[in-house]
């Protein structure tokens, strides 16, 4: 898929933009066989797969991601017409229609000759980094020598674009809470669980931690009036795999339940940061299990929006696009960890 811009992009080293995310079914028909997609390869059992899918009947088979892509998609190509630089916008998934190799076909028909990709991911870590590019060159070999050579954008995990948008996200879901409450909610940041084998060999954790120290900075003081001290931890959902392989901790529900055992919890937020956009880990993890699990315990539970295409993370991609153009841009990034550089170190997210 791909959302046309009206400029001309001659003397630009890069005439596209790649929109790289993981997809999802769109109908009951499709729910299996992105299943089978997502694991190909993998020893997962059919009755997982099968409990899976059962999530997604509580959706009509229909995942919110490719919605979210497409208002992204449009934006995007908005920002790029009023604001330049002056690029068509594709689109491809790893999983599920429009696939990636579908995707880099249409652009080497349409002679795209070198794009820049912005991944759906803020995060360094296998899953979230080094496997889209894998997945992007196995789509490039697919295409065959015609198939333009692509380059990804940055991690954007402390980009002010990524930490405003989040922090207004943030804001938004607090201040559903009395004033009176606020002070002594909690706030759960939570994002994908991997396994911690694959953790220690990435920046994953250490990146999340920053973010979510960098988004709790910037809420306002009309919402967190004692945000000093405001109680917030990192937590992890969506745990797959053998329970003999560890994974990072701890789970949200069970984290959960420790809070309200230790002294009671009233009010909590909880901000899914690992997520670009809705999804079935988030509806179903979040909205669903979660949710019935604080009705059990009397908890109030708000659970903020993802950035999705909220205006600041929107032109944060056009600041990363406009950065990767001119080597005298300032990269722009929030704390002590700086900006993320373009290519990662060779050993990292093995």
């Amino acid at each position: 898929m791909c959302s046309k811009v009206a400029s001309d992009v001659h003397h630009s080293p890069y005439d596209a933009l790649l929109l790289v995310s993981f997809g999802g079914p769109e109908g009951p028909e499709e729910v299996l066989p992105f299943l089978e997609n997502v694991v190909c390869g993998k020893n997962v059992p059919r009755w997982r797969l099968l409990e899976v899918a059962r999530h997604y009947e509580l959706l009509g088979g229909v995942s919110p991601i490719n919605a979210q892509n497409r208002a992204l998609l449009a934006a995007l190509a908005d920002e790029l017409n009023a604001h330049g630089p002056p690029l068509p916008v594709y689109w491809g998934n790893r999983h599920w229609h429009p696939l990636l190799a579908d995707t880099l076909r249409q652009m080497t028909e349409d002679g795209v000759r070198r794009a820049l990709a912005f991944v759906a991911s803020a995060f360094g870590s296998y899953p979230g980094c080094r496997q889209y590019v894998e997945d992007i060159e196995r789509a490039r070999r697919e295409v065959g020598p015609g198939a333009p050579p692509i380059d990804k954008l940055r991690l954007f995990f402390n980009h002010p674009g990524f930490i405003e948008a989040t922090a207004e996200r943030v804001a938004a879901a607090l201040s559903e809470i009395p004033v009176e409450k606020r002070s002594v909610a909690r706030l759960l940041f939570t994002a994908h669980g991997i396994p911690v084998a694959t953790a220690e060999r990435s920046p994953y954790l250490r990146q999340l931690r920053e973010s979510c120290r960098l988004v709790v900075e910037r809420l306002p003081l009309a919402v967190s009036p004692s945000r000093g001290t405001f109680g917030w931890e990192l937590v992890f959902q969506s745990r797959s795999g053998p329970p003999s392989q560890p994974w990072l901790e701890p789970d949200i529900r069970d984290h959960i339940r420790r809070l309200h055992e230790t002294g009671g919890l009233g009010h909590l937020v909880i901000a899914p940061i690992g997520f670009l956009a809705e999804n079935m880990e988030i509806v179903y993890d979040l909205d669903v299990e979660v949710r019935q699990l604080c009705d059990e315990l009397g908890v109030d539970m708000v659970r903020a929006a993802v950035v999705g295409n909220h205006p600041r993370f929107v032109r944060l991609i056009r600041e990363l696009i406009v950065e990767r153009l001119d080597p005298t841009v300032e990269r722009l990034a929030f704390g002590a960890l700086g900006p993320w550089p373009d290519e990662c170190p060779t050993d990292c997210c093995r």
